[in-house]
């Protein structure tokens, strides 16, 4: 049986990882989307590759609610359906959404699908089995995180909507171009929908109050960060001074 000691020893491994992981991508660019890599593994169509990379840790995380004694707790229940609106838009209606015919490498999904099964262990784990039942979820909707937490979280799900909805209608039908994303949170950084997905997260820990949403916040951060670097430099490569002009950040407004 899992013991908070162990979960913690768990935790600690997973934020030593992202670490790795933040400075390595400063090295190699993740492979997908407009940085896409062959080197990553057979293309497979983008569509599939997002369902199949997001849909593990929505699965899991049902699987893991369903058989705790707490699910119908209002508090755990909460959180469950807080963190579930991402990854229930993220896994099956984002995908559906996308235009075109884009590839993605089955490496990156692998490797995807490995992290989402992780971090729903991760937060699924403490939420559901080894939160304590006194002191932490005890008059839960009366302290000020849930709230605080909440609506960061939304207005980083708002954000992330915006923006892939931006993105998604760059293209008229037919063209292959690339364009400077305009509008909404891309008038300050050139990647609102990491900015967007990172506001989710770092919502979600302070909702949660917890180490295991902390710790996904890093992670979040640890994976967009470089790959926001690695998009603003193609789209200096690419665009020049007519980018450079725009005097954007690259994934949190005034900062970085």
């Amino acid at each position: 049986m899992l013991t908070i000691e162990t979960f913690n020893i768990f935790l600690a491994v997973m934020a030593v990882i992202a670490l790795l992981v933040f400075v390595a991508l400063y090295f190699v660019e993740a492979g997908y989307g407009y940085l896409f890599n062959p080197k990553f593994g057979f293309p497979i169509p983008n569509k599939t590759g997002w369902v199949l990379m997001e849909s593990p840790v929505f699965i899991a995380m049902c699987a893991l609610w369903a058989c705790s004694g707490v699910r119908f707790e209002a508090a755990p229940l909460a959180l469950f359906l807080i963190f579930q609106t991402h990854y229930l838009q993220r896994s099956f209606i984002f995908p559906m959404l996308m235009r075109g015919n884009s590839k993605m490498p089955v490496g990156i999904v692998a490797m995807g699908m490995l992290f989402n099964t992780l971090n729903a262990l991760m937060q699924g784990g403490w939420i559901f089995y080894l939160a304590p039942r006194e002191g932490y979820y005890d008059d839960w909707f009366s302290k000020p995180y849930i709230y605080i937490g909440t609506t960061i979280f939304i207005a980083g799900f708002i954000i992330n909507l915006q923006s892939d909805h931006i993105i998604r209608n760059l293209r008229k039908p037919g063209d292959t171009g690339h364009y400077i994303p305009r509008g909404g949170m891309f008038r300050y950084v050139s990647s609102a929908n990491y900015f967007g997905e990172f506001t989710e997260w770092v919502g979600f820990a302070i909702a949660s109050w917890s180490l295991s949403g902390l710790v996904f916040a890093w992670w979040t951060f640890a994976n967009l960060a470089p790959r926001a670097n690695s998009l603003y430099k193609r789209y200096e490569n690419e665009f020049g001074d007519k980018f450079r002009s725009l005097k954007r950040k690259r994934m949190i407004p005034f900062i970085y």
